[in-house]
């Protein structure tokens, strides 16, 4: 069936619970996973004289958007070493996730895309549209979606 299996994540509760019965999913096939966390890029401000308040540097958006990606990415990996099941991680840098999580799973060789059914509510889903559902639009490689 399948044998290696990209885990998109971005670490919010859904997603979570996604990696969870991706893992499940994975050991009970036999598969392994990569999980990934796709980081946004840096917007800079519009007006260069009047950042927005709390605008952060593009410094300090790196060193954030790295370390929530390393916390996220470690978590899973930690959660597929327990139940046994071989885990890469990767984290990207990208404007459009759902092109992120399509190439890397065609770049990585994976077999089956295993991702949450959204990660926003209400809405800024309608208004951003659902990174899921363009992966379900675009991919060529099977899709898996948890809810």
């Amino acid at each position: 069936m399948y044998k290696h299996l990209l885990v998109p994540t971005d670490g919010s509760e859904l997603s979570n619970n996604a990696v969870e019965r991706a893992i499940g999913f994975a050991r009970d096939s036999g598969a392994r996973i990569t999980a990934l966390h796709v980081m946004p890029e840096y917007i800079p401000p519009a007006f260069a004289e009047f950042p927005a308040a709390g605008q952060a540097s593009f410094a300090e958006f790196t060193k954030a958007t790295e370390e929530n990606a390393r916390i996220v990415l470690e978590a899973a990996a930690q959660s597929a070493a327990a139940a046994g099941v071989d885990c890469d991680t990767v984290s990207v840098r990208h404007t459009q996730p759902y092109r992120a999580i399509i190439d890397t799973a065609r770049d990585r060789g994976c077999d089956l895309i295993f991702m949450a059914s959204h990660g926003r509510r209400g809405l800024s889903a309608l208004v951003l549209g659902s990174e899921t559902n363009k992966v379900l639009t675009h991919s060529s490689i099977p899709v898996l979606v948890f809810r």
